[in-house]
């Protein structure tokens, strides 16, 4: 019994730990937040507008969504331990880099090879698909996001008492440290969940048009993209609201960015209780419903007058709620319509979220500016849950004429 452990550290085929699997998912996770109550200050640093510092949200999004795309069918190839290890590896380098770039230019080029750290977020949602059916997987998926929902919630508050302690390097610092801790956690606990076919690489091919032309698998990929589209514009558009029109600092700010992550924390903790029971297309429904309803009423009480931080801020708890609710579902329904193909659809699904939310991400950061204030952020991110909800019904449509 005493040499449990060790066998388990040297056994490269058990599954991970889901300890393991909320840190794939969370260091990326605060890679994306931890910065951004820094970036008015970044861009004092660096000697550039807000709006070109605000490239490393928005070109970031891209790039991840490009990292998707590919990493996807390399893990379906060659596994999902290997490309974890690598690919942390690079993430802990770029971070090191970021802290003594001498310039613009040379922090943005480390900071898009910091989205090596994609890959762990794809590979965890495969992993889960891996090892549990579709329902199960939703539900499993909903356990591992609630765990990390805390890193997105703490990750600025964090970051701007970092920022105004020892400036926004910490940050980067910090993201470093954790990309170490999962480096080693990986290596010791990740063992292979994926069974490599026969045929290879032309075998795995010729899956792909069952995938990418299931009508099911699009609406899936589009309703989290939209869901998830509201969270990214207001990745992009809230740093702004907060200083410019709220005149916080960046340690109150980071107080108040980490609202969203509470109501993705309940509803991950939603998904993972229900899903089972309620079904995976429901819950992308409800999900997509609870957002557009956080949007309506924080757009009439901006109408009204009621423009405080506590207002703003406070509703933007819906976009997590419903989040927490719809994407872990969202994603196990893609997942599960080519089982072979996990990877694959995960990176693309996850490639359409990102790629979706660094467009949101721009057009958030150019449609706020002087005298605006947060009405423009609001009604963009109303239209991208409408169209979340569209194509949660058009799923629900599907499946009943599937099941018939």
């Amino acid at each position: 019994m005493s040499k449990a452990p060790h066998v388990r550290f040297l056994d490269r085929t058990t599954p991970p730990h889901i300890a393991t699997l909320i840190l794939m998912a969370g260091v990326g996770a605060l890679s994306l937040n931890v910065f951004l109550p820094s970036l008015p200050s970044m861009a004092v640093h660096f000697g550039v507008d807000y709006s070109l510092m605000q490239l490393s949200v928005s070109l970031y999004l891209a790039t991840t969504a490009v990292v998707q795309i590919l990493i996807g069918p390399i893990s379906d190839r060659y596994g999902r331990r290997p490309i974890v290890l690598v690919t942390v590896s690079i993430f802990v380098l770029a971070s090191i880099g970021a802290v003594y770039a001498p310039n613009f230019t040379t922090f943005l080029i480390f900071r898009l090879l910091q989205t090596s750290i994609a890959t762990a977020f794809v590979i965890s949602r495969a992993i889960v698909r891996d090892m549990v059916p579709q329902d199960q997987a939703a539900s499993m998926i909903g356990y591992v996001t609630m765990g990390m929902s805390v890193v997105p919630m703490l990750g600025p508050a964090v970051g701007g008492l970092l920022d105004q302690a020892f400036g926004w390097q910490a940050s980067f610092w910090m993201l470093a440290a954790g990309g170490t801790i999962l480096g080693l956690m990986t290596f010791f606990d990740q063992g292979e969940t994926f069974t490599r076919r026969e045929g290879g690489f032309a075998a795995q091919v010729a899956e792909y048009p069952k995938l990418l032309t299931s009508q099911r698998f699009w609406g899936y990929c589009l309703a989290a993209a939209f869901a998830s589209g509201a969270f990214f514009a207001y990745l992009g558009g809230a740093p702004f609201v907060g200083s410019n029109v709220f005149g916080m600092d960046p340690a109150e700010l980071g107080l108040y960015f980490g609202a969203p992550a509470i109501g993705y924390l309940i509803g991950n903790g939603l998904s993972g209780r229900y899903s089972v029971r309620i079904g995976v297309n429901r819950m992308v429904l409800y999900g997509a419903l609870l957002t557009v309803l956080g949007m309506v009423l924080l757009l009439s009480f901006d109408i009204l007058g009621f423009n405080q931080p506590v207002v703003f801020f406070g509703f933007m708890i819906f976009i997590g709620l419903g989040n927490g609710i719809l994407l872990p579902n969202a994603n196990a329904g893609m997942l599960s319509v080519r089982p072979a193909l996990a990877g694959s659809a995960a990176g693309l699904g996850g490639a359409f979220m990102i790629g979706g939310g660094a467009a949101l991400s721009v057009i958030a950061g150019f449609i706020l500016g002087p005298g605006t204030g947060a009405r423009p952020l609001i009604i963009l991110m109303l239209l991208t849950t409408l169209a979340a909800v569209c194509c949660a019904l058009w799923v629900l449509h599907r499946s009943k004429q599937v099941d018939a």
